[in-house]
This record gives structure tokens, sequence and C-alpha cells, in this order.
């Protein structure tokens, strides 16, 4: 049984991860710093070490050094992205963002010790792999039993091995970034970082130093020369997720590392060659945005040379309650409430809703659910979905017109504030005094969530904000 160090401060993360590691399998042991870790433990005698970057006392890079024989994992927020690109360069076998999926956590667990090498007296049998690649397929990452599923993981089976440029589609919370997992723990380039960065979370007057990197002195404030992101996947995936949010001139640059395999830092005159496997996704229609002009043509072509479409979970009728009884299972285990079963009001209710939030709607009524449950049974009213259930879904990827149409449909349709109604006032309201990290705190779901949903309601984010 393979064994596991977690090093967080925070109790809860640190008890959750635990738990959903004990569940898969594994032998877990937990500390609240790097200095904590040293004393109870020997973290070199582990076969994984998860922690996150930033601890009280050492920071979560150190353990790359104090245990040189185990793997280490490291765990941060969007925000702090570029630390943990830079921690991948000191040793870290890899990086996952907060907040993250637990099938996300799970498939890095499963890829990082799948790829451990086996010490020299082993008792394996000679020729035997270190390597389990039945535990990347997208099956195991992703759940899909219902036809459409299956085809995007036969798509992704073949196309994973080879160096082809892919573009994933579908609306959000379909899980675009589960895929791109998968294509990269499929492919040759498994044993090297998979970087994701979400092009929409980043401000547009930062984007192409963050992707391309730059020289010092390129601007105002560039005090040192700085690794862009495509140069810091080289011998890696690059996955480029809301690829319709990049701005004209970084789409430019972009073109060039397609064509060239090449980059230059801002500032530079002097290119680098990079080899760089590239995964983009989008909830946006590309092909009638390069009708506008919003995006380029060249690009589009580029990038579309293979597209796999995840299918939104309306499409996946046979799949809902499967996706509801394994997050029900999850948060049942997670919130000590194993015993949890949905009545069958309520798995009607589950079949009949429409699910405009996809795969990430599922799993948040679940746990709202769990959380206000105080029996064994799960019943329709804790679902809270009669308010959305009903409404005609627009797909996300009409993007142009759809938020007056989406609108009079409100209007029309009900006196009361529908949760997306409640949310959009809510938003508008406070984004003048409130963060987006408040605003997302004071609504309960992550700053990505918050972005989606703008998003897909068309509220835009104030361009003074500073977050």
């Amino acid at each position: 049984m393979p064994r596991i160090l977690i090093v967080e401060d925070e109790d809860i993360i640190r008890s959750a991860i635990r738990k959903l590691l004990q569940h898969a399998g594994y032998e877990v042991s937990d500390a609240g710093s790097v200095e904590e870790a040293e004393q109870n433990y020997e973290p070199d005698q582990y076969d994984l070490i998860i922690s996150d970057l930033r601890l009280p006392g050492a920071a979560g890079t150190e353990l790359i050094n104090r245990a040189p024989n185990t793997p280490v994992l490291i765990m941060t927020s969007y925000a702090s992205l570029r630390s943990a690109v830079d921690s991948m360069k000191m040793g870290a076998v890899e990086y996952i963002a907060k907040p993250f999926d637990h099938d996300e956590m799970l498939a890095a667990v499963s890829n990082i010790l799948a790829r451990k090498p086996t010490a020299p007296d082993s008792s394996e049998e000679p020729g035997a792999s270190s390597s389990t690649p039945e535990n990347s397929d997208p099956a195991n990452i992703m759940f899909g039993h219902c036809e459409p599923m299956q085809r995007v993981f036969t798509l992704i089976r073949k196309v994973a091995p080879t160096e082809t440029t892919v573009l994933i589609q579908g609306e959000s919370g379909t899980g675009k970034e589960l895929a791109a997992r998968a294509l990269h723990l499929l492919s040759p380039r498994a044993s090297k970082p998979l970087i994701s960065v979400n092009c929409a979370a980043i401000p547009e007057s930062l984007i192409e130093s963050e992707l391309f990197g730059h020289e010092k002195g390129a601007f105002t404030g560039a005090v040192s020369a700085r690794t862009g992101l495509i140069e810091a996947a080289d011998g890696g995936s690059l996955f480029l997720d809301e690829i319709g949010e990049l701005p004209a001139e970084a789409q430019a640059r972009l073109l060039r590392v397609l064509q060239e395999s090449e980059i230059r830092r801002v500032g530079s005159t002097q290119s680098r060659k990079v080899s760089v496997r590239m995964i983009a996704a989008t909830h946006r229609n590309l092909k009638a945005m390069t009708r506008t002009g919003e995006f380029r043509e060249d690009l589009y072509y580029r990038l579309n040379v293979m597209q796999i479409r995840i299918p939104p979970l309306r499409e996946r009728q046979s799949d809902i309650m499967g996706l509801a009884r394994r997050f029900l299972k999850r948060q049942g285990e997670k919130m000590g409430k194993p015993n949890l079963n949905l009545s069958p009001e309520a798995m009607r209710a589950l079949e009949r809703h429409r699910w405009p939030g996809n795969v990430r709607e599922l799993e948040n009524a679940i746990e709202r659910a769990t959380i206000l449950c105080d029996n064994d049974v799960i019943t329709p009213s804790l679902l809270d979905l009669d308010s959305e259930g009903g409404e005609e879904h627009i797909p996300e990827t009409l993007v142009a017109g759809n938020n007056e149409q989406t609108r009079t449909n409100d209007v029309d349709s009900a006196n009361d504030l529908s949760l997306e109604d409640y949310f959009q006032h809510f938003v508008l309201e406070n984004q003048d005094r409130m963060s987006e990290t408040e605003l997302a705190q004071k609504l309960g779901i992550s700053r990505k969530s918050l972005w989606e949903r703008r998003q897909r309601l068309g509220i835009p984010r104030k361009k003074s904000s500073g977050n």
C-alpha cells in the first residue's frame, strides 16, 4: 500500500485530502508544517509527499531538498501559479491548483506513483513495468458510461500518443480540464509537466508577460527576467483554458509558437526553441468569433487540428444518477454521513433538471444537500433545483446576444428570483465595493466558479478591480 504524507496548515483542507486518499486505499500521514513533518515522520520514507506551497515556517518546496528520494506534489492557489512553476524547476514532480477537483487530485497521485521508479532490490519480476497506463485512462479520470462519453474516451486514447494540437470544446462545468489531463497522462510527455493556464483569469495587461516571459527592464516593475509559462512547459504539455479570451496581440504571438515552435520574451530580441504539446479549450464558438474578428482565423485552424467535444450533462441522461451517487458517496464520507441516500422524488428531480451548470452544478447540488440533510434521506427540497429546473437552456456557445434573451425568459417565467437571478443581482450590487475573493466567499463558491458564472450570465468584471 503506497504511503503518502500530506503537509498542509489548513485543518479542513488537510482533513479532506486525508479522507479522500484513505478512501482510495492509500496509507496517509499528515502534518501542518515542514518542521512538524520532520519532527514526527521521516519524509524520505514515503512514496509521495503532497505539500502546500505556502506554509508557516519553511516553504513546501523545502521538502524537495529534505526528502530527495520522494516525489513532491505542490498545491497552490492560482494567484501563486508562478511560484508553482518555479517549484517544478526546483524538482517538484507536479503542481495542482486550488480549488481542485477530487478526481483531479486522485489522477495526479495515481500518475505520480505509477511513474515512480522501482527500487533496485525490488522483488518484482525482471522486466515488470513500473508504470500502469490503465491508471491514466480517461475512463479512470472522468466518469461516463453513456455513448457520447465513450466516444470522447476513445478519441482521447487515439489522440493522446500523438503530438497533435487538440481543441477541447464544451460548456463550463463539463470537465474540459480533466480531458486535458487525460490527454497529457496518456502521452509520451507524461513524465514532464502539464501547465494549466486559465486565459480569462489573467489580467489583459499581464497575459503576454505570463505566457511568454519578460526580460529585466522590459516594462515598469520588471526588476528581473522571468520565464513564461510556455517556456516552463518545455518538454511537456500546455493547457490553455478559455483560449477565446486571449487578446489579439497574444493570439499573434501564440500563432508563432505553433508555427515555429519558438518564443520570444517581452523585451527581448532573441527567440528560443520550445517543445510544447498544445491543448486548448473553450466554451465559446471560435469559428463564429473568426467571422467577427474577435479571434484570428489562422490561429483557429492551427488549434483546430483535432477537436474533442465534451457533451453537456443534459445529453448524458444515463450518467446523471451515476454521477450523483458518486458525489453523494464522496461528500457523505467527507462530512461523516456515510449512509446518505436519495429519495425516489429526489432522483426524479435530478433526472428532470436541465443542468445549465453541468457536472459542476450537479456536484454543488449534492454537496449542498449533504450539508443540509438532518437524516439519511435527501429530498428534492434539499437539492433546491425547482427554481431552475424548468427553464429552457440556451447553449453557452451562443454567446452573442444570449443575455437579453435569458433575462426576458426569467421575467416571463417567474416573479421570484431564481438562483441565477440572485447571483446576478448580488454581483452587480456589490462588485464596486467587494473584491472577487470577497464576492466568491459571500456566495459560497470558488473564484473560478464566480468567473464562469459571470461568463455564462454576461456580467462583465469591473476594469478597475485590482484582483
